[in-house]
């Protein structure tokens, strides 16, 4: 067990990766409150309550990281990445300082949040590559697994009271306090960030950048394992992300009271993703690909409860229970990435895997309202459900690479990449041999 103890926390004995860790906190900790501060913002707009509103709010934020994804991929393999995460930082404090100054004066409209909420997403598309390959460059591969873990766990940590302070500063203060916060923590992540020093973290090659685009979707398309789970994720989040994060607010407000039941919920779904990150800390699953889809499966659970109009603690614990399977999926998922893909591709492969996670979302938050109009609220809580469930366990059931991803290769040659350290070449070539 001390043994263990000392490979889950190694990654803090790493100076960089320390600031990394300490800034990611930091802006964390706004956006665990944004949310409930932004829904109900827009709630609170004329004419918006029954969610349409805060439908193209939210659409507008994801549809240009989506569109983006590509150019920030590249840019992150082909820049210096913490620049790029400390501009991205920037822009996203200047555009909720903005949003915040426009709520506190009585003259916010819907468009101009659906502007400002557009440049975060835009700001979005370049950190998140650059992120994930910054862990790569300052974290020794046999820590990394570990390194994703804690930053999975201190993500999950800062949400767990987060929905619930951003509850009651929206009752006490109002929703543009709340927004202002995470101006402040963006402003205060990009500061931390400046003076770190990541020597040939991106190199910057003379290869065109359409040439380097070309070389990330062969790298992504040539991997069949990859290409299904991201299918999944993009027929699954929209469902779930329409459910949760505009239906959720809306159900909160008829059924469960307002605000601040809604962000106990929120806490719940946090204090999952907590559980199941420190359980990633330990665990080291074989199975990656059964781990993923059943962490898919359990996300079905709030929108179910939901639709059968479960008290506010049941729906809690389903939150909870969400957030665990979500946490460990995607932690152990990420894992895999990193040690499967080569570093130098490491960003715009997981741009075109977020690319195709993140653009059918705002069709989701833009279908949502239509469809609670014609189904009910309750009647398409219970759809999505349904629909999140059967697409979770289809790649098990269609595709033998997903089953066995993960798990050590038999006598046959057949099978999974191990969970390994990338110094081990035999985990790339069974994903290659399985997925190529």
């Amino acid at each position: 067990m001390r043994g263990k103890a000392r490979q889950a926390w190694a990654p803090l004995a790493v100076p960089r990766f320390r600031v990394h860790f300490g800034a990611r906190l930091l802006s964390w900790s706004g956006g665990a409150i944004a949310p409930i501060g932004l829904a109900f913002a827009v709630l609170g707009l004329p004419g918006e309550g029954e969610g349409g509103g805060l439908g193209l709010v939210l659409a507008c934020g994801t549809l240009p990281q989506a569109l983006l994804l590509f150019f920030g991929g590249v840019a992150a393999d082909r820049w210096p990445r913490v620049r790029i995460m400390v501009a991205a930082n920037t822009v996203s404090a200047a555009a909720q300082a903005g949003a915040a100054l426009l709520l506190w004066s009585h003259l916010a409209r819907l468009w101009q949040l659906a502007l400002l909420a557009a440049v975060c997403g835009a700001a979005s598309a370049f950190f998140m590559p650059a992120s994930s390959g910054l862990l790569a460059d300052i974290v020794p591969a046999r820590t990394r697994p570990a390194a994703n873990a804690l930053l999975r766990l201190g993500q999950t940590v800062t949400r767990v009271g987060g929905p619930a302070v951003g509850a009651a500063l929206v009752v006490t203060a109002g929703p543009p306090s709340v927004i202002a916060c995470d101006a402040l923590s963006f402003a205060g992540a990009a500061v931390l960030l400046a003076p770190l020093a990541v020597r040939g973290a991106a190199p910057a090659p003379r290869t065109a950048f359409r040439c380097q685009l070309r070389d990330g979707w062969a790298d992504f398309r040539s991997r069949r394992w990859l290409v299904v789970m991201t299918w999944q994720s993009a027929l699954v989040l929209p469902v779930w992300m329409a459910g949760y994060q505009l239906l959720g607010p809306v159900y909160g407000q008829r059924a469960l009271g307002g605000a601040g039941a809604w962000g106990l919920v929120m806490s719940g779904f946090a204090a999952g993703m907590v559980g199941g990150s420190a359980v990633a800390l330990w665990w080291r699953p074989r199975g990656v690909g059964v781990v993923a889809c059943a962490g898919t499966a359990v996300m079905a659970v709030p929108p179910a409860a939901m639709a059968l109009h479960t008290a506010t603690a049941g729906l809690v614990l389903a939150a909870a229970a969400a957030g665990a399977a979500a946490s460990l999926s995607t932690t152990v998922w990420t894992g895999l990435l990193q040690d499967v893909i080569p570093p130098d591709r490491l960003g715009r492969v997981t741009a075109y895997s977020a690319f195709g996670q993140a653009v059918t979302v705002p069709l989701g938050y833009l279908a949502a309202s239509p469809a609670t109009r014609v189904l009910g609220l309750r009647e398409t809580l219970g759809l999505g459900a349904v629909l999140i469930t059967l697409l979770a366990v289809l790649p098990l059931l269609l595709l033998p690479e997903v089953r066995l991803l993960g798990r050590p290769v038999t006598a046959s040659g057949r099978g999974g990449a191990e969970l390994r350290p990338p110094r081990r070449p035999r985990a790339a070539t069974a994903v290659r041999e399985s997925g190529a």
